[in-house]
């Protein structure tokens, strides 16, 4: 069985160690990280996911589509969310996924993810 569509997740993160990035010491300052924040809505997806799937089933994403906007200062706390909008033959999962720090967006864009069955991992 597959997660329903319309499901949350969101939790609060602090932009420090390997989240962070100076572009090789070219702006300045030292900010989150354009990979690491779509590895923090990737994992807040797969977690949502995870937490509706049946044993013995888990989640691989296959695609992103993010825009990073704006910059979250390093010691920054932004929150991750994801919300489930859509399900596709059972199988394929496709979140809305955004980071904010308080009102300001920092990213924003969609991730998909497959459902597979954990023994065909092996």
């Amino acid at each position: 069985m597959a997660p329903e569509a319309g499901g949350e997740r969101s939790e609060e993160f602090f932009v420090s160690g390997h989240l962070l990035t100076d572009v090789g010491g070219t702006i300045g300052s030292t900010v989150l990280s354009t990979p690491a924040m779509i590895g923090m809505m990737e994992h807040c997806s797969s977690i949502l996911a995870y937490e509706q799937l049946p044993e013995g089933s888990a989640t691989v994403g296959f695609e992103v589509c993010i825009k990073h906007v704006a910059a979250a200062l390093e010691g920054s706390t932004c929150r991750v969310r994801s919300t489930l909008r859509e399900v596709v033959e059972d199988r394929k999962l496709r979140f809305d996924v955004e980071v904010t720090e308080g009102d300001r967006t920092i990213g924003v864009g969609t991730h998909e993810r497959r459902v597979i069955t954990t023994n065909q991992l092996g």
